[in-house]
């Protein structure tokens, strides 16, 4: 790997380590991190690949209160630079991309240990905030959360940089020495980890509201000639018409009903 594709990657590391705690720009998301590193190392369709398959992994996971959720940003990172590794070390890409996602969950599971520690280097940060509140010094303030917030970026780039420092030959040493159960069976378990992030999505969206529209995306898609352009427009169309439909019923003066009118037309038949 060259220095200028290192270079990129920890910088795509530095900003995945930032947006896990920001959450604004999502580069922290497997889709965009994956992508970015296939993009800077010239693996771009792999990263893609990649990031979509562990995008289906995330999408159930989120911190909650107290409950802190695998650190998806050090497993899109470190996936996808062993993912390349193993591509520039003659791997075939299917075998590149099943060895990269059968080491996300746990790569996930090492990050909240990351987490744990760069947190609790925070809490001085949190002290000397308070200090400068005390003095009314808003730079001093500004300047410890940029600090707390480059602490997050760094958690992620050293271990995305001593990754790539790493030979190539001994990566491919060490997943070729994983047995073919545990491969296996961390394969599996990622498939279940999808499948359960799936789900969680779908029990926060299920409402009267958004089952009709849920149902008839699958059939929609069963349709072979449309394109993923003509299944976004649809989309896009049918969010439309849902939100016209919303503000007609809040314009009705005096209308009774919740406001959504899918939604009182639903509840009429139960």
């Amino acid at each position: 790997m060259s220095v200028f594709a290192i270079v990129l990657i920890v910088i795509v590391a530095f900003f995945a380590g930032m947006e896990g705690i920001l959450d604004e720009f999502q580069f922290h998301q497997p889709l965009v991190a994956c992508t970015l590193i296939g993009l800077v190392t010239g693996h771009l369709e792999a990263g893609i690949i990649l990031g979509g398959t562990l995008q289906m992994m995330a999408l159930g996971w989120a911190n909650i209160g107290a409950a802190v959720a695998p650190d998806a940003a050090l497993a899109s990172v470190a996936s996808a630079i062993l993912m390349v590794i193993a591509l520039n070390g003659g791997a075939d890409q299917g075998e590149a991309i099943t060895t990269a996602i059968a080491v996300a969950v746990p790569l996930s599971v090492a990050g909240l240990f990351l987490t744990m520690i760069v947190r609790t280097l925070a809490i001085p940060v949190v002290h000397a905030q308070d200090a400068a509140a005390a003095k009314g010094n808003f730079a001093a303030i500004e300047a410890w959360q940029i600090a707390a917030i480059c602490m997050q970026g760094i958690r992620i780039a050293i271990p995305a940089a001593a990754l790539c420092f790493i030979p190539d030959k001994a990566v491919m040493g060490a997943l070729n020495m994983m047995p073919a159960w545990l491969n296996e069976g961390m394969t599996i378990g990622g498939g279940m980890v999808a499948a359960v992030g799936y789900a969680m999505v779908i029990n926060m969206m299920a409402t009267n509201e958004v089952w009709p529209f849920f149902a008839l995306g699958f059939c929609v898609a069963a349709i072979s000639e449309l394109t993923l352009i003509a299944l976004g427009v649809i989309g896009i169309s049918l969010a439309l018409i849902y939100l016209g439909l919303k503000e007609a019923a809040k314009a009705g003066a005096g209308a009774a009903g919740s406001g959504d009118p899918l939604g009182d037309i639903l509840d009429d038949y139960e």
